[in-house]
């Protein structure tokens, strides 16, 4: 396959401008089959060479890979984690795939995994504005003014959380959608009104709802979820 110019390569798949490339490849960001490289006429193969921008993948759209994982309790998200189990030895692919946003080891639900790298930044920052909803049992029965200060919004660690939709399901459990994903930010946010998380499931991110899919099972995005993710990121 003809030879693509670096930068030409990082803007075709989708990462940046040819500018920004550029100053992606002086800064030493991006690396070519392991390698660092910050000479602007270096020319890649897409077919056969293995390029990342800040340690994400660079790939061409035809091969990329969209997977939704159920993760279990005890396991990291991560693609490496001395001594412990992580998401990616549950997905059994040739492919290098990475996990897109967090979801702490305690928690439980949906968890996207991909080599596109363009998915990473637009689902992880909050200027996107994408949905996250989850499932949540606490210790104790929670009451109506510790759920309305979790929906307006609270101080944690001095920075104010944006408001959220707060739904109550029983005593002890509620749903809670937001629209970022500060640390471990629920079990934050129950803390701050005197109460513990028992359990936390992610059910859904943007449009892409967990359903029946058991813990620790994984399948690909169908084509019809994936055209949908693509369109909302507006990646297409």
């Amino acid at each position: 396959m003809e030879l693509v110019r670096l930068q030409k390569f990082l803007s075709q798949a989708g990462m940046c401008s040819r500018r920004k490339g550029e100053a992606h490849i002086l800064a030493g960001d991006v690396t070519v089959n392991g390698k660092v490289v910050v000479t602007l006429g270096t020319k890649v193969d897409p077919e056969t060479d293995t390029v990342r921008l800040n340690d994400v993948p660079v790939g061409r759209p035809d091969r990329h890979v969209y997977v939704m994982l159920n993760k279990p309790a005890g396991v990291v998200t991560s693609c490496e984690h001395r001594g412990e189990p992580v998401v990616t030895d549950l997905v059994d692919l040739p492919q290098r795939l990475f996990p897109v946003g967090r979801l702490d080891k305690d928690s439980t639900g949906l968890l996207l995994l991909t080599n596109d790298g363009r998915i990473h930044h637009r689902l992880s920052h909050p200027s996107f504005d994408h949905e996250k909803e989850y499932d949540v049992t606490v210790r104790w029965p929670i009451d109506d003014p510790a759920l309305g200060a979790m929906e307006r919004g609270m101080s944690l660690a001095g920075a104010m959380t944006r408001p959220a939709r707060v739904r109550r399901v029983s005593g002890r459990r509620f749903r809670i959608v937001l629209m970022e994903g500060k640390n471990r930010q629920v079990r934050r946010m129950v803390k701050s009104v005197g109460n513990r998380v028992l359990h936390l499931n992610r059910i859904r991110v943007a449009q892409l709802k967990l359903g029946g899919l058991t813990q620790g099972s994984w399948r690909y995005l169908s084509p019809g979820e994936t055209r949908q993710l693509l369109k909302r990121l507006r990646l297409t």
